[in-house]
């Protein structure tokens, strides 16, 4: 098996990979959003963000054996909360299904997203959300047993398939099952821990999802090298945070964390040495820790909130370092700009 990292690469450089515009089990999320409020002075008034993450996804949200979130979603929020409170603990964690995750973002029930889920354009239109930021370039792929003796996706002619309804994952295994004229039946289970659990079991010859989902599932197995992730990346999967549409306050201060951790990896602010760069001469570094430039306050903020998330977090790399890197997940095109990568932020200024 090629590293993650390398044949996501290719995957991303080939042209006319698959884009979804109609989802199953979309229309059911196709209601009126609720009211644009204004989430930031609500999430301040209530004194903690609610946070809509993954039922239970290894490296990216997933509950210790204490109760504790964590994860690569996570600590985004627990970002955003350090961002408008200055404590990463303000914050309530909602598990949300692939089926109910919209309408909890619509009706109010959560404040932001941070799961793993795909910006389409038919999500961009249709439900009433924004995408502020993309933290997680991935692809759709394949994970088989290693004891079937499949090689290559295209050995998957009838084959059975575990797939999540309600998810671009569903679309595109149908499209690009059509376009390379292989059959297969698919297993179509909603909950992840049941679909999983369907896989390991034998009732499906092969699982598909993003390629960081296998990587988490293959890592939680008691042997991780039964299971083989296939070569083939069919799909771009750019996850991304979400919010409601038209509240533009809210969404860029999510966006802006983000682009925090980035401009902390790329200017090597650190969660050890945030503390010590008063003095450093960099303008764009004095103007991300808050000592000139005014920039905290344009987004409701303190001068100093990204000192106190870097702080709190750590920076981008050292987050995806701390949570995927040890369930095998390299940086691939989650690399910075100037590493080969796609993770870009505008300038502090």
């Amino acid at each position: 098996m090629q590293p993650f990292g390398l044949s996501f690469a290719r995957a991303l450089g080939a042209a006319a990979l698959g884009v979804t515009l109609a989802l199953p089990g979309l229309a059911r999320a196709q209601q009126a959003p609720a009211a644009a409020a204004n989430t930031f002075d609500a999430v301040k008034s209530r004194g903690q963000l609610v946070c809509g993450v993954n039922t239970g996804l290894a490296g990216f949200a997933q509950p210790d054996s204490q109760g504790v979130w964590r994860g690569f979603d996570v600590e985004y929020c627990r970002a955003v909360a350090t961002a408008i409170f200055g404590d990463p603990n303000k914050v309530r964690y909602v598990p949300t299904t692939a089926q109910n995750r919209f309408t909890a973002l619509q009706s109010g029930e959560v404040d932001v997203m941070a799961r793993n889920t795909t910006w389409t354009l038919s999500r961009d239109t249709s439900l009433g959300l924004d995408f502020p930021a993309v933290n997680f370039y991935d692809g759709q792929g394949f994970m088989v047993k290693t004891a079937l003796g499949v090689k290559s996706a295209k050995e998957l002619e009838g084959a059975t398939i575990c797939v999540q309804p309600g998810t671009t994952t569903e679309q595109n295994l149908t499209d690009w099952a059509r376009s390379n004229r292989i059959k297969f039946t698919p297993v179509v289970i909603e909950r992840l821990e049941e679909l999983v659990s369907a896989y390991v079991a034998g009732r499906c010859d092969a699982y598909t999802t993003d390629v960081s989902g296998l990587a988490a599932t293959r890592s939680a197995q008691p042997k991780p090298a039964d299971h083989l992730i296939l070569p083939e990346v069919i799909s771009k999967e750019p996850l991304a945070l979400g919010v409601r549409q038209g509240d533009a306050r809210f969404a860029d201060v999510v966006r802006w964390t983000h682009f925090l951790l980035l401009s902390a990896e790329e200017f090597g602010i650190t969660q050890a040495n945030v503390d010590k760069l008063g003095n450093d001469p960099r303008p764009e570094v004095q103007r991300i820790i808050g000592k000139n430039g005014g920039l905290g306050p344009m987004l409701g903020l303190a001068d100093d909130w990204a000192v106190k998330v870097v702080k709190a977090i750590g920076n981008y790399g050292e987050v995806f370092d701390r949570h995927l890197k040890p369930i095998g997940i390299q940086r691939g095109p989650n690399a910075q700009w100037n590493q080969g990568g796609l993770q870009f932020s505008p300038p502090f200024r």
